[in-house]
């Protein structure tokens, strides 16, 4: 299968996995090695990646010499928000620019301002920052975040951390169809089950963190949205059967059989 791509860099796996909300670093560690993900996003307002001296650092224990690391915004409700915190990260990981722009609408629902996100899309872009960028799931939008520079476009399946899986799959086919640049769903994916139909639909990646983190057991979920996600990537890649309503269809041939 062919691999992906994001920003000219390929990776075999298609699943992106967050680093927050696990018991310790330990299961994260743990979570993230059964999740089988190379890319892992990092919330630089909450997670300590050297920031402070004398707190344990997710680098010692999910080296980035081992995985691409994607500084997100999580926690920033306005464009410079956004913008000033993917600074700071880029000169905390050494001119790292592979960053996850978001920026969030309201502390309930964590939907998605997207007048904000395309401006700090913009300054970020001209910025020499290789943006991917979590939105609505409104094709408009999503074809003008491609148009910026935007290197991937991430809209959600439902809202952050719901677990409702995909609530509106017209709309991510249209993106989907729409746009050149990696589809990658992100947020709301509840189970193995969301994933693979995601995946089915023909996104290019999908990213989670609390399906896993949220699991009774993380580190088997891992296991479990890995599998997944391939599976429905070879389900998308070998075309599902045509859907037939009120048409029955005999799996074995009707011809040529035994006593005829």
């Amino acid at each position: 299968m062919n691999p992906l791509v994001i920003a000219g860099k390929t990776y075999n796996s298609r699943l992106l996995v967050g680093t927050g909300k696990y018991k310790d670093f330990n299961q994260t560690r743990q979570a993230i090695e059964a999740s089988g993900a190379e890319i892992v996003t990092v919330a630089i307002r909450r997670t300590n990646i050297g920031q402070d001296p004398n707190q344990p650092s997710l680098l010692d224990a999910v080296p980035p010499s081992k995985y691409t690391y994607l500084p997100n915004t999580a926690g920033c409700y306005t464009a410079d928000d956004a913008i000033r915190t993917l600074r700071l990260a880029r000169e905390l990981l050494d001119g790292h620019d592979l960053v996850k722009l978001e920026v969030l609408g309201d502390p309930q629902s964590l939907y998605p301002n997207v007048v904000e996100t395309l401006k700090a899309a913009e300054v970020l872009v001209k910025d020499g920052f290789k943006v991917m960028v979590y939105t609505s799931d409104d094709p408009i939008i999503a074809k003008q975040l491609e148009d910026i520079g935007c290197v991937a476009v991430m809209p959600l399946a439902s809202l952050i951390g719901s677990g409702m899986g995909i609530l509106n799959p017209w709309n991510l086919q249209i993106i989907i169809d729409r746009i050149s640049v990696p589809v990658v769903v992100d947020a709301g994916v509840g189970t193995a089950s969301d994933a693979a139909i995601a995946m089915e639909l023909g996104c290019d990646a999908v990213l989670m963190n609390t399906a896993i983190a949220g699991a009774q057991d993380p580190v088997l979920m891992a296991r479990a949205m890995k599998k997944a996600v391939e599976a429905g990537r070879e389900a998308f890649l070998a075309g599902r059967m045509p859907k037939k309503i009120y048409q029955a269809s005999p799996s074995s041939p009707t011809t040529g059989m035994i006593g005829t």
